[in-house]
């Protein structure tokens, strides 16, 4: 088979230049980028759409389960984590078959983990990857914050009695944490599998729930969908920018940038029809 096309990412020099060395031995795998950090490997994945990717995830910044978060599901490649995590992470991980490697790095963990990796290439819907990593983040959580499930109840009971007021703001559910997100702050909306991912001010918020059902929640004059996974605020696109066969791509901050497929690119044209 063709070599899998690869960016690495760390913010630490010596384990990238390591992570480097070791795969320069894997006869299966290109390297064609280098990332010291989360902005950086944004970027490079969606300008050269790569098979793979190794992600560091405690990174300053924007760290590896941010990169995720950020990209459409069809543009996140395959991911295979570098970390030094803690065991009961790691079993999220393999519930959720997350692909990743403990620090330190040895040689036989990459030759396994590019072999699963080579598999998955040949056999996995794009769509996948994303929504497996979400899976395993939200387990994190829940295990992060499952000591504090007790306080709950009182917040939530309060809410209750004004939802009355909510009709304009979406509900995000984190374990014990509740946020009301006005819709005149969400930028776009990305489906992963069972969850979305609600980009809103420079945060995304993971809400269990399908893209139908978080569309029916949402203005339809200000928000619609312009992939199968995605939903925009058209309030926030600063550019479109044409793109093969009839797709395009819309530039909504600094850094997000979302693909219009060809089936929804009449979505974009009216839009822009009407200025």
């Amino acid at each position: 088979m063709p070599k899998l096309r690869t960016i690495i990412v760390d913010d630490e020099p010596l384990a990238l230049n390591l992570l480097r060395a070791k795969l320069s031995k894997v006869p299966e795998i290109e390297i064609i980028a280098e990332c010291k950090n989360g902005r950086e490997a944004i970027e490079k994945t969606m300008d050269l759409a790569p098979d793979l990717i190794f992600l560091d995830i405690q990174m300053p910044g924007v760290d590896g389960f941010g990169v995720i978060k950020k990209l459409q599901s069809d543009i996140v490649p395959l991911v295979i984590f570098t970390t030094a995590f803690e065991q009961y992470a790691l079993d999220a991980f393999d519930v959720h078959a997350v692909d990743y490697i403990l620090k330190p790095i040895d040689e036989e963990r990459i030759t396994r983990a590019v072999s699963r990796a080579i598999v998955r290439f040949e056999t996995e819907e794009e769509t996948e990857h994303k929504s497996r990593i979400i899976g395993a983040i939200d387990t994190i959580n829940e295990r992060e914050n499952s000591a504090s499930s007790s306080q709950s109840s009182q917040g939530q009971s309060s809410l209750g009695q004004n939802k009355g007021n909510l009709e304009h703001k979406i509900i995000i559910k984190d374990r014990d944490d509740i946020t009301l997100l006005k819709q005149a702050d969400i930028e776009w909306v990305d489906a992963a599998g069972d969850y979305c991912c609600v980009h809103a001010q420079g945060v995304t918020h993971i809400k269990r729930s399908t893209l139908k059902n978080l569309l029916d929640d949402l203005d339809p004059s200000i928000f619609k969908r312009v992939h199968r996974s995605t939903i925009v605020n058209l309030n926030y696109i600063q550019k479109v920018i044409p793109h093969t066969k009839g797709e395009y791509f819309l530039k909504l901050g600094e850094y997000d940038q979302v693909k219009v497929s060809r089936n929804y690119r009449d979505v974009i044209k009216d839009f822009l029809s009407d200025w």
